[in-house]
């Protein structure tokens, strides 16, 4: 589930060629290639907001300005950095990448890639998260295959489960912080789970709480030592790049509203495995609800792919079906004929014989 956005993106980010080696990244910049024959060059433009595809092949997480990745395919990758001179050092452990140079401007990255290129010969990834006015400087008609780059990042490595793997663990970790200091006061329980998450090698956490039942959703901005039982929360952790999102209630005694929601959400999971229609799982969920009502939240979200973006697209919509290889976050979210609330999630990775659970809060 996409969250506010931090203003600036802390936490540890380098590259780990022991979690993530360089020949995985080699390997999707060939399949990248495998799918476009006609290809010679590769432009690849990230943010610090939308930088899933940069960081898949580069595994670099621009923090304060854009960066542009060029691929070669009878040459050596470079990496253009924003933010100056200052920045090269820094990226440095970022990616596995050598050839590091200041980001200039659009012109630049144009003939750069242009450079013993025809112009049929180039394509762009991530163009959709550009300024115009980059695009536009670029001087270059390239045809954008962000799309088609999606298709191949849905199908998980064992190294990318490893790292989802990885990212649930903290967010195990976080969840149980929360659980812990619920009693104290809502900001004792947020910064316990970021401390915990963090502790635990989150380069990222967000969340988010309730503090009127599990009605509505919002941000730690402000201390404050109001305690609330039921205490809903959404955690989002991010380890080696790769996110885990889980949303549970903490209540001191049984909640009818969790137990059912918690019911519902084990039907879904049962029901789900390689090629179930999407629909077909939210049209469970929302019979099952009955006569209750679906939580905003999620009445049009139960689930949707999770990797290294908290929603990768392409969406899990009406007409999809669950891919085999890929990871999702399920979610049950209700509100009783009673007027309670509550919202729970899975993280699972679907395979032929059926799903893993990776993460889930009873």
């Amino acid at each position: 589930m996409h969250t506010v956005h931090p203003t600036l993106l802390i936490g540890p980010s380098d590259w780990h060629s022991e979690h993530m080696p360089q020949s995985e990244f080699v390997r999707r910049i060939d399949a990248l290639w495998q799918t476009h024959p006609a290809a010679t060059r590769a432009v690849v433009y990230g943010s610090p907001r939308h930088h899933a595809e940069l960081a898949y092949l580069t595994n670099l997480v621009p923090k304060l300005e854009a960066a542009v990745a060029l691929l070669s395919r009878d040459g050596a990758p470079r990496l253009f950095l924003g933010g100056g001179p200052n920045m090269v050092g820094a990226a440095k452990p970022l990616t596995w990448i050598l050839d590091l140079v200041p980001l200039r401007d659009g012109q630049a990255i144009g003939r750069a890639a242009r450079a013993g290129a025809s112009a049929d010969a180039i394509i762009v990834i991530g163009s959709g998260a550009m300024l115009t006015a980059f695009n536009e400087a670029m001087g270059m008609q390239a045809p954008d295959v962000t799309a088609q780059l999606w298709t191949q990042m849905r199908a998980k490595s064992y190294h990318e489960l490893s790292a989802i793997r990885g990212a649930c663990t903290a967010l195990t970790a976080a969840i149980a912080a929360v659980d812990h200091a619920k009693g104290e006061s809502v900001t004792a329980a947020v910064l316990a789970g970021e401390q915990a998450a963090n502790q635990a090698g989150a380069q990222d956490v967000r969340i988010l709480f309730s503090r009127n039942g599990g009605r509505t959703l919002e941000p730690f901005v402000t201390l404050t030592e109001e305690t609330v039982d039921p205490l809903q929360a959404y955690v989002a952790v991010r380890r080696f790049n790769y996110w885990a999102e889980g949303f549970a209630l903490f209540s001191k005694q049984a909640n009818p509203a969790k137990i059912k929601a918690m019911d519902i959400l084990q039907k879904a999971l049962a029901a789900i495995r390689a090629g179930s229609p999407t629909d077909g799982v939210a049209a469970l969920i929302a019979a099952a609800i009955h006569p209750g009502a679906p939580h905003p939240v999620t009445a049009r979200a139960c689930l949707n792919s999770i990797g290294l973006d908290l929603e990768e697209p392409p969406y899990t919509d009406a007409g999809a079906t669950l891919e085999s290889g890929n990871v999702y976050s399920v979610k049950v979210g209700l509100t009783t004929t009673a007027g309670q609330h509550a919202i729970v999630s899975a993280m699972i990775a679907v395979h032929e014989d059926g799903h893993d659970v990776l993460w889930m809060n009873a």
